[in-house]
């Protein structure tokens, strides 16, 4: 009897032991599955970093387009009022070359 139970006692500890060992074994593959989400999420942060930080940086080069756009702007107007005044300028030469040309006579 006492080897019937010594057995059994036997039995009973590979059971647990296993058991025991399947729960660490489970422990150990969700810590995993834990830090694989971690570090999944970290990253997923650094991506929203990057993409704000790119996203201001588009923001400034757009605000310096825009600012560009505005001094092109005046610069046609003022090229167009110096074309005007040029084109004046040549008229009178015109007539002033008459001029000259009516006095030699």
């Amino acid at each position: 009897m006492a080897s019937a139970s010594s057995t059994s006692a036997r039995s009973l500890f590979a059971d647990s032991k296993m058991r025991l060992a399947d729960r660490v074994q489970v422990n150990v593959n969700n810590v995993a599955s834990l830090a694989r989400h971690i570090i999944k999420g970290s990253k997923s942060s650094e991506i929203i970093m990057h993409s704000a930080r790119n996203f201001a940086l588009q923001e400034h080069a757009l605000d310096n387009s825009e600012a560009n756009l505005k001094k092109l702007q005046l610069l046609h107007i003022h090229f167009g009022y110096q074309y005007d005044s040029i084109m004046r300028s040549a008229q009178q030469i015109e007539e002033v070359k008459e001029q000259v040309r009516a006095m030699q006579r």
